[in-house]
């Protein structure tokens, strides 16, 4: 009997212990939400979109990194969906700031069109990583200034004509490397990543030298983890790597620039095309104003990254789908064929008129873009107070805008997990619904070079190779970004010399 009575009390003691730590838990996430909204007033209260503030100093980050590591990033949007209705803005506490969640195409184009109410909110953590002085921090005339001076030597037809000869040689002779029998098994996107990051260096640093990629390479793997990890300075953590990388970033790329300046000073000529360093080094502004040495290399840094993280990561999962879906790939592979018959014998290689016409591999890559979610989500600022899907966002708080809630919303892409490019077929899509490279003024300003980097590498692996993947239901990490835990390991085979 005393037994009896003594498991008893431990199930009313244990009841009790549960009851006190939930009691305790809502008591101290309700006196959290009444500090962060206390200032506003009740009318400004009042008009607030719903959700909470979580605990204090963390907020929702915990449960933004639970399901993101858990291999179920949906998951956190889904919980505030779940528990508030689909009202399309939230209130939340991320990255230590009171912050709203926006999750709908309406919201996303409002904040994003709005360049005097909302500016760029990046996380000071962010900021510190890329640079104060690169896009993810510039005032708006500074952003349009530097967007204007860069997109053309970037994106402009004349520019693209230029780097498709050096992208084409290069995913040529990475496809052969891969495929040779010397090779065996290769991780598809460590691979991929160098590739793409060959090509951007050569578009910003022509004629670096191998120790000089190496270094720069290395530097932006450590710092692209700890771009989305918790701001902890302590050895150990992926913040305090990212640091470090960030300041051999700024060292290599300095010493690259002064030699740079040097030889200029000396009355040096490089030989070849000027480059994206040349062109920042000799900009001028209508008043005469030139580029200080620290705002060339945040740009730089910016550019280097997003263009070869991207490129990487969305190839690698092109490939990965048309593979697992052959009826997409015979008629991918079947537009290319085409595209080859059409092709002058005297012709050397890719032109864009090819590219243009590789309707279905856009459709592709598109896909892509949507299913993956490189950029899953982005930050800015209220200015003024304005209101949202009719809920107040305050001034100086931080909007959140969550494209992959987008792209993953069964109401705006029906069956959002299937991989289907047709659904691209037709009409392009709404503002607001598509939004990989973001909207508005400040809308990716290398979004064309990506998919010609991607199309061009898909062109020559549909005409002739194929992807064996070692551990084809391999565990996938969504952060930074969206990659299989073994990078993709894999056997590429080349099974055709026709093309």
């Amino acid at each position: 009997m005393a037994a009896a009575w003594a498991a008893g009390d431990l199930w009313v003691l244990a009841a009790a212990v549960v009851a006190g730590v939930v009691l305790v838990d809502a008591v101290v996430r309700r006196a959290h939400d009444w500090v962060r909204v206390a200032a506003l007033g009740a009318e400004r209260r009042s008009r607030l979109p719903p959700g909470e503030m979580g605990w204090p100093m963390v907020g929702s980050m915990w449960a933004f990194l639970r399901a993101f590591k858990s291999g179920n990033p949906d998951a956190f949007i889904a919980s505030f969906i779940r528990r508030f209705g689909r009202t399309g803005v939230y209130r939340t506490f991320m990255f230590s700031s009171p912050t709203i969640l926006a999750v709908t195409p309406e919201a996303c184009k409002q904040v994003l069109m709005d360049d005097e109410g909302f500016v760029t909110g990046w996380p000071k953590a962010t900021v510190t990583l890329i640079g104060p002085k690169s896009f993810v921090n510039m005032s708006y005339d500074d952003h349009r200034r530097i967007r204007k001076l860069t997109a053309a030597p970037i994106n402009g037809f004349d520019a693209l004509t230029t780097y498709l000869s050096f992208i084409d040689q290069t995913v040529v002779a990475s496809l052969r490397r891969w495929s040779s029998p010397e090779s065996g098994q290769v991780e598809f996107l460590t691979e991929l990543r160098r590739m793409t990051f060959k090509i951007i260096v050569q578009i910003f640093m022509s004629g670096a030298d191998d120790a000089t990629m190496e270094a720069l390479e290395r530097s932006y793997t450590d710092l692209n983890y700890g771009m989305r990890a918790m701001a902890i300075n302590l050895p150990g953590f992926a913040y305090y790597r990212a640091l470090r990388a960030r300041r051999k970033l700024v060292s290599v790329l300095q010493g690259v620039l002064d030699g740079r300046r040097a030889a200029a000073a000396k009355g040096f000529k490089r030989s070849g095309a000027m480059d994206m360093m040349d062109r920042l080094i000799e900009a001028e502004d209508e008043r005469g104003r030139r580029l200080a040495d620290d705002e060339i290399v945040d740009v730089l840094i910016m550019y280097l990254n997003a263009g070869h993280e991207s490129s990487g990561h969305i190839t690698m999962w092109a490939t990965v789908f048309l593979q697992e879906n052959p009826d997409i790939f015979a008629r991918a592979k079947a537009e290319q064929e085409e595209i080859m018959r059409s092709i002058p014998a005297t012709q050397n290689g890719l032109t864009l008129r090819d590219f243009k016409k590789m309707h279905f591999l856009s459709q592709v890559v598109d896909e892509t873009l949507r299913c993956v979610n490189i950029s899953f989500v982005s930050f800015r600022q209220a200015t003024r107070d304005i209101f949202v899907n009719g809920y107040l966002i305050p001034k100086g708080w931080k909007v959140q805008l969550w494209y992959r809630s987008v792209h993953m919303d069964d109401q705006v892409y029906p069956d959002p997990k299937m991989f289907n490019p047709s659904r691209w077929e037709g009409p392009p899509p709404k503002a607001g619904t598509f939004l990989p490279f973001g909207l508005g003024a400040r809308l990716c300003p290398g979004n064309d070079l990506a998919k010609l980097e991607i199309s061009v590498f898909l062109h020559h692996f549909l005409l002739g190779y194929k992807l064996k993947r070692a551990n084809p239901k391999c565990r996938v990490r969504y952060l930074p970004h969206p990659r299989p835990v073994d990078n993709c390991l894999a056997t590429i085979t080349k099974v055709s010399d026709e093309h």
